[in-house]
């Protein structure tokens, strides 16, 4: 039976590891470790159970409800569950009743708080994107470590997983929500056989069958095509350049091409980009085996020996094209592929190699080999492993794969980071902050002060940061784990905010105070983090200009090639800020006047004409708009002096159902046009955003209905019945698993498991708070 092990150095079958690394003694790390002789017969029979019905309704609910991780946690609760009256709520105009918002919050927190790890993080899945599995795959049979890596468990969940995600047509999306692509179904089908599936079987037959159809694996994405070269199942005359000599050019911007050098890039492109460029520049291939033979012949309709490998370059199947090459790009990469009959294995290729694994070693160790994301981990696993199979570096990356593994009743999938562990704790805190209720949850609270504190980075990355490309770190806060390391604007922002939520429900309830040196370190980088513009981006300064955007090379990401300023990350430095001088109002008061003066205008410039901003990191216009709105809210503005909050309220209330909530499709991201989701029930996360942009605008004194209907629809929400534990979830205090609700470029949707109980709870607390007159600390 599978076991969730937090905070833990073990592996994916419960031993500890002494290759791994650590700052802060694993705080936060999630693993899942198959344990032969867990669980009791009912548990298992119930494991058994929530399989079953998530594959009898896979086509229609995508998303696994994390029913593992709750099963394994059911006994936790320390009181409740509380019955909640919800009679009268339905169909009725009249708000709920004070006693059961109180109700419904108390169920809620009480359930949420037993879901919490002893280290004080909240676990659950950060999956979705279905080309992230397939890449680990690959790369562990390219350096025989399959075997040794994944338990035949391990691989059976795998297989379960593409079993549940392929779609009717027989083939794969990108993530697990979207419709069938060629990326998305050669990857998937690749990773069958590779787990030993034959292709006769089923799946792998139907999704033969879709790739053939619609042309061959020759019509894949550039990444696609990457991964089967490095396979043996594609050439590199099929690919466009991604030479590693690009490292070897001058950064300055004075030189005019220093303003296009990868290390101006957004750090997630570059350090993709990276071990990319320096497995084409060695062309890098494993072994061809039988099986690798085969499916040279099982991915194209005609033979593998008479493709033309130079028009292949260009071939993108329509499906995939989210991002066509302009006319600028194809002249580059022709250009660049002719170059590669004088560059391939020349001095100066030798150069630009070594360049390269300086690069990607020094991002394995400044991360304890866990890297900055699931697609670099395994390419710098890779790079490690060509320029040295026996080498150390190359083992001390296996036993950091299992920090990607998550299980859920869909399956074993790759998660999109190591996990959402301070991002989401962040949040929490907050939430339950708001409600009111804080008394009732202090050692949830406290148990989350201790995480927070445990992973801020207490340590800039290793000097020189400039030779490096690094921004600086020490004070900021990561999106994970401390031992991953690499802060973000608004996880910084989120978990400063936590910590000073947290010191303001005093010692007794939000444990001891940060030091304020610490305080004032994230500060700094807050404010290192603020563009010239007014706004913030992700992870750095934007380096270089927008018109970078025109060699993105992907075919099915937008926005990926320098750090855009957003509306999210410029929200929560701002709000961050203000919070912190409230607090700490001798400390550097006039730059923080000044940047949050320049961010709020900036969050004004990028409003759009209906009123909404357009969200980058979830779907996404209730999402944007909640994050612009506060973010006016705390620098002083409302409803009644502000025509930005107006209008953003106005675009809100147009996209209310009928049901009092907010229901939006992921659509929007990719088309960044709003698009109502299926079905009739509201989303319950898209209305928690959406209730809490009209409470911080104070929409609420002109015209509370609209809040009202917000309200009884997340109560009305919670708690449904589940065919996995009909006898206790009516009366839970949890909220249904619904459709997606992350995106990251634009193009592919990410699951934030916990969003489903932090924004309900956050958004009932702050309504009790605003129009049931109830305390924000009792």
């Amino acid at each position: 039976m599978w076991k969730f092990r937090p905070s833990t150095d073990f592996d994916g079958l419960g031993r500890s590891s002494p290759l791994l690394r650590s700052v802060n003694k694993h705080c936060g790390r999630q693993v899942w470790c198959w344990e032969e002789n867990a669980g009791t017969p009912d548990e298992r029979e119930a494991v058994e159970k929530a399989r079953q019905v998530f594959t009898e309704n896979r086509q229609h609910q995508k998303h696994a409800a994390d029913e593992l991780l709750r099963l394994q946690y059911a006994g936790r609760r320390s009181c409740g569950p509380f019955p909640v009256d919800k009679r009268g709520l339905s169909g009725s105009g009249a708000p709920a009743s004070a006693a059961t918002v109180e109700a419904s919050l108390r169920n809620g927190i009480s359930f949420f708080e037993s879901l919490q790890c002893d280290d004080g993080h909240w676990p659950g899945d950060y999956g979705g994107p279905m080309f992230l599995m397939p890449g680990m795959l690959i790369g562990l049979y390219v350096t025989s470590a399959l075997d040794s890596v994944l338990s035949p468990q391990h691989k059976a969940e795998m297989v379960r997983y593409l079993n549940n995600h392929s779609n009717p047509d027989g083939g794969f999306g990108l993530h697990i929500e979207g419709p069938s692509t060629m990326f998305g179904t050669v990857f998937s089908y690749v990773s069958l056989r590779l787990l030993g599936v034959s292709p006769d079987d089923a799946t792998a037959a139907a999704a033969r069958a879709w790739i053939h159809e619609h042309g061959g694996a020759t019509w894949t994405t550039s990444w696609g095509k990457f991964w089967l070269g490095v396979l043996g199942v594609y050439s590199w005359d099929g690919m466009n350049p991604m030479p590693p000599e690009m490292w070897l050019l001058p950064y300055s911007k004075w030189t005019g091409i220093g303003w296009a050098h990868p290390g101006r890039f957004w750090c997630h492109c570059r350090m993709v980009y990276l071990p990319m460029s320096y497995l084409y520049g060695r062309r890098a291939t494993g072994k061809l085996t039988p099986l690798v033979m085969s499916l040279r012949d099982e991915l194209y309709p005609g033979p593998y020996a008479s493709i033309d490998w130079n028009a292949a370059r260009n071939q993108v199947a329509a499906e995939d094209l989210y991002y066509p090459h302009p006319l600028i790009q194809d002249v580059l990469w022709w250009t660049l592929y002719k170059a590669e009959r004088v560059l391939n294995g020349s001095r100066l290729r030798k150069r630009a190699l070594k360049e390269c694994m300086k690069h990607i070693h020094y991002e394995d160790e400044n991360t304890r080999y866990i890297d900055i994301g699931p697609v670099n981990k395994i390419l710098n696993m890779v790079c490690c492993w060509f320029e040295n199979p026996d080498s150390q570096e190359f083992k001390l990356h296996l036993p950091r794969l299992y920090d990607y593994l998550w299980v859920a009743e869909d399956g074993m999938k790759m998660q999109g980071y190591n996990g959402s562990q301070l991002w989401d704790t962040a949040f929490a805190v907050q939430a339950v902050a708001s409600t009111g209720l804080a008394g009732e949850a202090g050692a949830c609270l406290q148990a989350a002060a201790r995480f927070i504190d445990a992973n801020q980075v207490a340590q800039e990355a290793q000097q020189p940061l400039e030779e490096y490309y690094r921004h600086i770190s020490r004070g900021a806060w990561p999106f994970s784990t401390g031992d991953h390391g690499w802060p973000i604007s608004d996880c910084s922002a989120e978990g400063l905010k936590a910590a000073l939520t947290l010191t303001s429900l005093g010692r007794e309830l939000g444990g001891p105070p940060l030091p304020a040196e610490r305080l004032h370190d994230c500060v700094n980088v807050l404010l290192s983090y603020q563009n010239p513009d007014g706004g913030w981006a992700t992870y750095e300064n934007q380096r270089s200009h927008p018109i970078l955007e025109l060699i993105n090379p992907s075919e099915t990401f937008g926005d990926i090639v320098i750090d855009y300023n957003y509306v999210e990350c410029s929200s929560a430095c701002i709000t961050a800020l203000l919070s912190f001088a409230a607090q700490h109002p001798e400390h550097r008061t006039n730059e923080i006047e000044m940047s949050v003066h320049r961010g709020v205008r900036y969050i004004k410039s990028i409003q759009r004409p209906d009123g909404s901003w357009y969200g980058n990191w979830a779907v996404s216009f209730t999402y944007g708009t909640w994050f612009g709105a506060v973010a006016l809210a705390a620098a002083g503005e409302d409803v009644h002096g502000s025509a930005c909050l107006r209008r953003a309220c106005a675009f809100l209330l147009s996209k209310q159902r009928q049901d009092g909530g907010w229901g939006e499709s992921y659509l929007s991201s990719q088309t960044k046009e709003y698009h109502q989701s299926e079905g009739e029930a509201s989303h319950v996360v898209n209305t928690g955003w959406a209730l809490l942009a009209l409470l911080a605008a104070k929409y609420h004194e002109i015209d509370a209905a609209p809040c009202h209907a917000a309200a009884r629809c997340l109560i009305l929400a919670q708690a449904r019945v589940s065919e996995v534990k009909r006898e206790w979830e009516e009366a839970s205090g949890d909220w249904p698993q619904q459709s997606i609700s992350g995106v990251f470029n634009r193009n592919c949707m990410i699951q934030y498991a916990n969003y489903r109980n932090i924004f309900p709870i956050w958004a009932l607390g702050e309504y009790r708070t605003a129009l049931l007159g109830a305390g924000t600390s009792a």
